[in-house]
């Protein structure tokens, strides 16, 4: 990787499964980069990649300074309990310093955040594969010059990446893909379940399905977990209902009603709260089916 990032200093907290992958990739392309992780194992790992490690939150902000910092976080709580909670990055952070978000976060909060701190709202889709890969799309919200300013950081980890408007625009496309992802699941998974029960191979009957007008990267990936029945967790089902509740309190601000939509939010409600499910790879929805 080319040196892009030589000279800049990159604060990074969260390091799950996509955040760890994203920090090597700023530093492999020349940055300082700080981390902060809830755990131990992450930030220690990522010290012997050639990264450093803070102590604290407001530590980490006062190392980077003017800088840049990225977020990369489970929930909306989360998010604003790391930059505005007690112990959190305000406690450190300058006036000239940017955030940027990579996770899903709530819209009303997003344009709240953007309106204390310079803020790009950055989620991202391709999951841990993508993140891995730096290949991931960057749905970015935010001024034009914060965007400009994050820009090559973004291109440091993502090859699709488009500017949507103002703060909170990045969240409400992540939303719409999320709300294509959702339920494009739970349709894979009642197609090969479908076919599972009028006596089909499912395995071969994806691979039918694939290169016609059904294809998708969620039939390619997920329909290939679902028929090896291998629900190991990339994205966990649990984050999946969280994106889905977003979707539904964004839907009933608007005004906007879709039976499709509630009847996918009851499923992953089910599949998390009474199935005890939330741990398993959201292609896992595909168990509910399997168990009738």
């Amino acid at each position: 990787m080319s040196k892009t990032l030589s000279g800049q200093k990159i604060g990074f907290v969260g390091l799950g499964n996509m955040g760890r992958a994203m920090a090597r990739h700023l530093h492999e392309a020349g940055a300082d980069v700080v981390v902060w992780n809830r755990s131990d194992g992450p930030a220690e790992a990522a010290v012997t990649m050639g990264m450093r490690r803070a102590a604290t939150l407001p530590a980490l902000a006062r190392e980077i300074g003017a800088g840049v910092i990225c977020l990369n976080l489970t929930t909306t709580e989360v998010v604003e309990q790391v930059v505005f909670g007690e112990g959190g990055l305000v406690e450190g952070l300058q006036a000239e310093a940017m955030i940027i978000d990579f996770g899903t976060t709530g819209v009303p909060a997003t344009k709240e955040f953007a309106s204390r701190v310079t803020w790009v709202d950055a989620p991202v889709s391709g999951g841990q594969v993508g993140a891995e890969a730096a290949t991931l799309t960057i749905m970015a919200g935010g001024s034009e010059a914060a965007f400009q300013r994050a820009l090559p950081i973004l291109r440091a980890v993502g090859k699709n990446i488009t500017h949507l408007g103002p703060a909170g625009a990045g969240q409400v496309t992540k939303l719409a893909n999320q709300l294509i992802v959702a339920q494009t699941i739970d349709a894979v998974a009642q197609a090969l379940r479908l076919a599972e029960l009028a006596g089909l191979d499912p395995a071969r009957v994806r691979e039918a399905l694939l290169g016609g007008f059904a294809e998708s990267r969620i039939l390619q990936l997920h329909g290939d977990r679902m028929v090896r029945r291998d629900f190991t967790p990339g994205g966990r089902s649990t984050l999946q209902l969280k994106d889905v509740r977003l979707i539904c309190e964004l839907a009933a601000s608007l005004g906007f009603q879709s039976p499709t939509l509630e009847n996918c939010r009851a499923q992953w409600e089910r599949m998390v709260n009474e199935q005890g499910l939330g741990d398993v790879d959201h292609s896992g929805l595909f168990l509910l089916y399997a168990q009738r």
